[in-house]
Formats: structure tokens, sequence, C-alpha cells
């Protein structure tokens, strides 16, 4: 795990990013060492996915259900979010080579990785909304179509930087990754017996 002021760092140098300066890319750790860190940005974000986690286990049972199977449920959110961070990244590490883009693997990942820590951070307000007012469904859900298409805009401009090569090829990784992702969910969703929200 990077220390605390590498790690503020780094979320800086993602925002710089995905407000469209490419100088933020500078400030995140480029090596072998930071691919492999950048992974710690799950533990980063980790706080913020359990608070979502939390709310669907409580609305995917009723109030008599014994807290093993709210915690069980938790644990197959936690498998679906994770397994939808990481497995699509492996899958751009693996084809990459083939679509020319193997000198923009560590950049992509790392600043991915980073990015997807301080983007899930912005869902923590719907979160705890969720958590506490569970009346207010509807007007999180509002908040949280908002703040999605948001991220999305963001994570965008920030493969742009981390790319290097052009909106159209960023916007293909970028399209690319959308949809594997999507596919990992559903995959994961299918295969843990979780329904889609």
């Amino acid at each position: 795990m990077p220390p605390a002021e590498d790690i503020q760092r780094y979320l800086f140098g993602v925002w710089r990013m995905m407000t469209g300066r490419p100088d933020g890319l500078r400030m995140l750790d480029l090596s072998v060492d930071g691919f492999w860190n950048s992974f710690s940005a799950i533990v980063v974000a980790l706080p913020a996915m359990l608070a979502g986690w939390v709310p669907m286990a409580n609305d995917a049972f009723g109030p008599d259900v014994p807290f093993a199977a709210r915690l069980a449920h938790v644990v197959r959110l936690a498998i679906i979010d994770l397994g939808s961070w990481v497995i699509p990244l492996a899958i751009f590490v693996t084809v990459s080579g083939y679509v020319g883009l193997k000198d923009r693997v560590i950049p992509y990942v790392v600043a991915s990785n980073w990015a997807s820590a301080l983007l899930i951070w912005f869902l923590l307000p719907v979160s705890v909304i969720d958590l506490f007012w569970p009346g207010a469904r509807d007007a999180t859900s509002v908040l949280a179509l908002v703040i999605f298409l948001v991220t999305l805009v963001l994570f965008w401009r920030l493969t742009n930087v981390a790319i290097a090569k052009g909106p159209a090829m960023a916007s293909a990784v970028f399209a690319g990754m959308f949809f594997a992702s999507l596919l990992v969910l559903f995959a994961l969703q299918e295969l843990l017996g979780v329904p889609p929200l």
C-alpha cells in the first residue's frame, strides 16, 4: 500500500487528467511497481463500496432475514463489483499488444485504478442517503444517474490522456472497457444468483 501522501498525489493526478490536464499523468507512479501498487486503489475505495453494498443487501431481504444471509449477499456483491473492476483491466492487458497499445498498458491501468477509487467516492452520498433514508430512493436514483453520466465523461477524458493516441482511439478503448465491464457484471450476477438492479 503506498503512503498516504502518494495516494493523495495519485488521486489529484487522475482528477487533473479527468479535467483535461495531461500533466496529471506525470503525478502517477508509472513504474512496474506503480502498476501493481495501483491495485491498492481497491482498498482506498472499499469503505465507499461497502456503504453501497449494505443498502443493496438490506433491499434484497426482508427484516426477518438473519445477519448471515445479509453478509453472504454483501460478499456476493463484493465479488461482482471487484470482478467488474479487475477482469476488464486483465482483458485490456491481454489484447493491448494486438491493437497497438502495449506501451499504454501501465499508464492506462494505473490511471484507471486510481480514477475508479476517486469516482466510487463520488457516489458515497447516494449510498449514505440510501442507508439512512430508504424512503428517498426515487431522489437518490436520479442523483445516482446524474453522477454516473458525469463520471462517464470524466473517465473518457482520463482515457484520452492515458492512451495518448487521439480521441478516436480513446473512444474505442473507453467503449470497449465499458462494454467489457457490463458483460462481466451481468455474467457474475448470473453466476452468483444476484438479480440485476
